[in-house]
């Protein structure tokens, strides 16, 4: 978690939100900024990782059955919920 922020945050000092720029400035990130592919890349495959354990927790918290609390479990689900959230938001800012 705490390398996607810090990677989130470096990408986004060099990104440009601006609809007629936004696909340009991805390129430069990529192509022209030091190591911008590498952050990129980090970032991207961090994403990854991190719904993969997230998912894996929810497997666990089933195989052991933490759902019979309900207030945990809903707690969960919205903190889930807000995850997704914001990576559909991530995902589709460029």
């Amino acid at each position: 978690m705490v390398l996607q922020l810090v990677t989130g945050i470096v990408l986004a000092m060099r990104f440009s939100g601006h609809a007629s720029i936004s696909f340009d400035s991805v390129i430069i990130i990529y192509q022209d900024a030091n190591y911008g592919w590498l952050l990129r890349l980090v970032h991207s495959t961090g994403a990854s990782f991190f719904f993969l354990f997230l998912y894996l927790h929810i497997g666990r918290g089933l195989y052991y059955g933490s759902y019979v609390y309900p207030e945990l479990w809903n707690i969960g689900s919205v903190i889930y919920l807000i995850l997704i959230g914001t990576a559909f938001l991530g995902y589709v800012l460029p």
